[in-house]
């Protein structure tokens, strides 16, 4: 009976209207959620934000915008009405064939626009920057897009003027810009990607009917992961070690036809397909194997070395080293439309997941009060804020490389190359992390491939892989500082070049207490991200010099053994090297809101690069007391930086509707009205 009354009671208590209790909290039943736009409850901005916008998308800006425009404009880039607005986006609903099929339309609806008029015929730096705009335009709306017309234009395209002589150009530049012809890049192979120079596929001189002979001797030779293969491709660029009687010279390049006309393999080709991906799967990558092909002895791209009619081998470089490293230097290209295409993904990424965390509540401070902004806590501004400045700073840096790559010279190889491998690593590596926050920070929503920010993770994640495994380059800058470092000392000069120069003066000083103010001057900031290059760059100095000490003869080795100390230089370069292209831009803004808002971002930048990175506190240049006082920092710099999110993602210059419908209304988009 106990337990009958005791049940009785409470369902008594649940009928009851009236509460005999004063002392408990009145829980009053909240209105409905409603979205309400950011533009209408943020502040208006402060600085000027189209300013901004030209600042971080460079010269290009306006065709950037005429090309958004194009897509928009086709029922090919999937329109759909989302909460009352329009979003474009590709529809990953679709089989990986028919994937691929709509990238191949998508390219030719924007060749019929005109796109690629003339694409040859731009020449200097401006026609170089109108190049990679197309290319980082498209990969917007989609990496697949951006991806197979890359490898058309810039691997195909860029080996034929690159690579090749007139007798190519006059061949090969109209149909290629038509595509009448459909190339690819036959580089890679199943057991040789980053190493080229140990690719297996060979190709020899037949002098009696004046043609070359590529043979895939081997399984592991097949070439692997080229992009257009599988479906679309009619000709490649084969990459093959040259027999010349007997005598190997070496990696060369060929053009070769795979298909005909009518899509046919070409006899002695065989191609397979490299099957469903994480995500790419717009693009049709292929495996080729080549049985004995015959080409005509003009196939060979010859602006480094020819052979002639008769067989002779023939070149001005004879050095092999020098001749495979001046054969692959126009191909930087590729890592400077990488890194740029990072820092177009990056930005979907943050606009989506900040404008989303404006217009999205997460419990309220006080019962029966509104529901709190997911960007008013502080915990979520440490999740995004930084990486929004960080965002900023890289975009300088690639706006950096685009320029240094455009203006090259026989004399800036070494800086390109250094440069490109630094910011092709760092900016891809940035992307990865920051779409991962982003769709943690979007929630349950962040799940949704229409939202973009989760899918992107699979479409970006190849990056760090193709066109240099990421960590291989950051022990190759740490080579080449190396070796600027030991040639100077040998001429006994100051060194020059790739930034170094402070290395010719003391070593900074860092104040033994820091504060607030100084983590925020220039002077500091430089300070410490050179002391802590040139720290790094003695101490990989000593290491190697202690193994050839001991006898150590191989160079290769030694450089294996002292991997964790090339790592940490080679980003220590690379941070040094992004903080002054920062300063860079910033001296070109005149003294107002919008200098004061770099400054700022700047300052966040250079903090959350000593928070993350251990090698401060490893190699002594913060104590632990500083590395507090950095820590202690971050928060600040992310609340002075909250009132102006909203304006700083709108500079990022993405168009609303290559963003997602959470960026937007994302109440209205998710009703059932509209289903």
């Amino acid at each position: 009976m106990d337990r009958v009354n005791f049940r009785t009671q409470i369902i008594s208590n649940h009928l009851t209207t009236t509460q005999n209790n004063n002392n408990n909290h009145n829980l009053t039943t909240l209105p409905c959620i409603n979205y309400q736009p950011p533009e209408l409850t943020e502040p208006r901005p402060y600085f000027d934000t189209l300013l901004l916008r030209e600042i971080i998308d460079g010269p290009m800006f306006k065709n950037n915008d005429y090309l958004f425009s194009l897509m928009k404009q086709s029922t090919l880039f999937c329109p759909r009405n989302r909460g009352g607005k329009v979003f474009i986006g590709p529809d990953f609903n679709k089989s990986m064939e028919e994937q691929r099929e709509m990238t191949m339309k998508r390219i030719e609806y924007l060749r019929d626009q005109g796109v690629f008029d003339g694409w040859f015929e731009k020449e200097g730096y401006e026609g170089d920057l109108w190049r990679f705009s197309v290319a980082e335009s498209v990969s917007v709306f989609d990496h697949s897009l951006g991806i197979k017309l890359g490898v058309h234009f810039f691997l195909w395209g860029g080996a034929i003027r690159f690579m090749g002589t007139k007798r190519h150009h006059d061949k090969w530049y109209k149909p290629t810009e038509t595509y009448e012809v459909k190339g690819c890049f036959a580089m890679t192979e199943l057991g040789h990607g980053s190493n080229v120079r140990g690719i297996e596929t060979i190709t020899r001189y037949d002098a009696s009917t004046q043609e070359f002979v590529i043979l895939t001797p081997c399984e592991s030779a097949q070439k692997y992961w080229i992009g257009g293969a599988a479906n679309h491709a009619t000709h490649t660029i084969v990459f093959s070690q040259l027999e010349i009687n007997g005598v190997n010279q070496g990696v060369h390049a060929f053009v070769a036809q795979i298909r005909d006309e009518n899509g046919n393999i070409c006899p002695n080709v065989r191609i397979a397909d490299c099957g469903h991906k994480i995500g790419l799967n717009g693009v049709d990558n292929g495996r080729i194997w080549f049985d004995n092909l015959r080409i005509p002895r003009e196939n060979l791209l010859n602006s480094v070395a020819d052979v002639s009619p008769d067989g002779q081998y023939l070149t001005a470089i004879k050095d092999p080293d020098q001749r495979f490293a001046a054969f692959l230097a126009p191909l930087t290209s590729g890592r400077v439309t990488i890194a740029a295409s990072a820092m177009n993904t990056t930005k979907i990424g943050l606009a989506t997941a900040i404008r989303y965390s404006l217009s999205r509540r997460a419990f309220s401070m006080v019962p029966n009060e509104p529901e709190v902004l997911l960007l008013d806590y502080p915990s979520h501004q440490r999740r995004l804020l930084p990486l929004l400045a960080k965002t900023y700073a890289l975009c300088f840096a690639s706006n950096h490389l685009k320029m240094i790559y455009v203006k090259r010279t026989p004399e800036s190889t070494k800086t390109v190359h250094v440069v490109s491998s630094a910011l092709k690593a760092v900016l891809t590596w940035h992307c990865m992390r920051t779409l991962q926050e982003c769709r943690e920070a979007c929630g349950g929503q962040g799940i949704k491939t229409e939202n973009h920010v989760g899918h992107l993770k699979s479409e970006y994640d190849v990056q760090l892989t193709f066109e240099g495994d990421n960590n291989v380059l950051m022990q190759q800058i740490s080579k080449a500082l190396l070796a600027e470092f030991l040639a100077a000392k040998k001429r006994n000069k100051p060194i020059k070049g790739l930034g170094l120069e402070h290395l010719n003066k003391p070593a900074p000083i860092i104040p033994s207490q820091l504060t607030s103010s100084t983590l925020r001057t220039t002077q500091f900031q430089t300070d410490i991200f050179c002391l802590r290059e040139r720290d790094l760059l003695h101490r990989f100095v000593t290491e190697v010099s202690q193994y050839q000490a001991q006898g150590e003869k191989s160079k290769e080795h030694i450089f294996s053994v002292t991997y964790q100390i090339a790592e940490d230089l080679g980003r220590a370069f690379s941070d040094r090297l992004i903080l002054q292209t920062y300063l860079d831009v910033e001296a070109t803004v005149p003294a107002g809101p919008l200098k004061d808002i770099l400054g700022l971002m700047r300052a966040m930048y250079t903090t959350i690069v000593m928070e993350e990175d251990a090698s401060f506190l490893r190699y002594g240049y913060l104590s632990t007391d500083n590395a507090a006082v950095v820590r202690k920092e971050v928060p600040k710099l992310c609340s002075e930086l909250r009132p102006h999110a909203l304006a700083l993602v709108s500079s990022l210059g993405i168009p609303d509707a290559f963003l997602a419908p959470i960026a937007f209304n994302w109440v209205e988009a998710n009703a059932y009205s509209s289903i």
